[in-house]
């Protein structure tokens, strides 16, 4: 099967195995998996901050932020389309008991006057107190866009003079490194925590990191343990995101460039209404209202290719490092033999 409902379907290559095997461990609960350690100041001087914790999911990493930053009766400003917000299970008012103030924009971007106009007056007790700003780039449900670093610097500007949080869900954030031609640093310099995801784009197997200050990690650590995330020997799997940060980031390129030939194939398709700019690895397309989506993933299904609905007539496609020439090759003669 062409697997291309997501980035995190890969499997380790056989040098990430390696280097996993070869972890040194201990117990991470009590700080002492150096394999772990070692990952979280690696990741952190990346991105030139002070720290880092290794958490199961970029979900957890997300919310844990979240309640860093809040408390409840609390608003977070995100976009509509925001991962925290659609896909994280309702855990901004679960786990947080914060409300949500959704902005409208370009594929999931917004701008800093929109954050600045939708800040709620702290003098006023009907509305909740605005405390934290979230971002997420690439933006999945946009279609895989970037960010603009300088408007991200706008509203970083508006956090800082409104004393808000500003959090980056930046679960395919190297792709937009990659793709913009940027370095971590100019992120870490504007975030006050940050979102990785190893297990995407990067190909490891399990795990993403919470950057940010001491006392924000120190926080993030007890409210891992409180969600029951704390993880024993957990440097088998830092290895995997040691090997992936050393290793998978510039290949993501090569994901890049099968997502815009797919992007361009796609848009000459009589069964394909349209198509949302590719910029790094995502594929979203939307089909005819004259093809019913079930038919449609059925075929794909038939023909050897998983793929995954992201709304009404919207099928996505993300490409990653087990999509091999040979496979890429498949798949677009696949796309192409469906009689729309």
């Amino acid at each position: 099967m062409i697997d291309v409902r997501s980035d995190t379907v890969t499997k380790p290559t056989k040098e990430m195995l390696e280097a996993m095997m070869q972890a040194k461990v201990g117990d991470d609960v009590f700080g002492e998996d150096e394999t772990v350690n070692a990952l979280q100041e690696k990741a952190a001087q990346l991105f030139g901050m002070e720290a880092a914790l290794f958490c199961s999911s970029g979900t957890q990493t997300n919310q844990i932020a979240i309640k860093v930053h809040t408390q409840p009766g609390d608003e977070v400003i995100c976009s509509e389309l925001a991962h925290i917000y659609l896909y994280e299970g309702g855990g901004i008012a679960f786990n947080s008991g914060a409300s949500v103030r959704l902005l409208s924009g370009d594929r999931g971007r917004f701008t800093a006057q929109q954050v600045s106009e939708n800040i709620n007056k702290k003098t006023d007790v009907h509305f909740a107190l605005t405390r934290m700003v979230g971002v997420e780039n690439t933006m999945n449900k946009g279609g895989g866009c970037c960010w603009d670093l300088n408007e991200l610097k706008r509203i970083k500007t508006v956090c800082a003079d409104n004393g808000l949080a500003f959090h980056l869900d930046g679960a395919r954030l190297f792709n937009a490194l990659v793709a913009k031609g940027e370095q971590p640093a100019q992120y870490g310099n504007l975030f006050d925590t940050i979102s990785i995801c190893l297990s995407k784009g990067l190909g490891a197997p399990v795990g993403s990191l919470l950057l940010g200050t001491r006392s924000h990690i120190e926080k993030a650590r007890r409210i891992r343990k409180v969600l029951g995330g704390g993880m024993r020997q957990a440097g088998f799997l830092a290895a995997a995101g040691i090997y992936a940060l050393d290793h998978h980031i510039t290949r993501l390129s090569e994901d890049h460039q099968k997502a815009k030939a797919l992007e361009q194939l796609l848009a000459s398709q009589n069964y394909v209404e349209t198509v949302l700019p590719a910029e790094t690895n995502v594929v979203i397309f939307k089909l005819g209202d004259h093809i019913a989506m079930e038919t449609f993933l059925n075929y794909l299904q038939n023909n050897g290719v998983k793929a995954v609905s992201m709304g009404r007539q919207l099928i996505r496609f993300v490409m990653h490092l087990d999509i091999n020439n040979e496979l890429f090759e498949r798949l677009c003669s696949v796309v192409t033999s469906f009689e729309g």
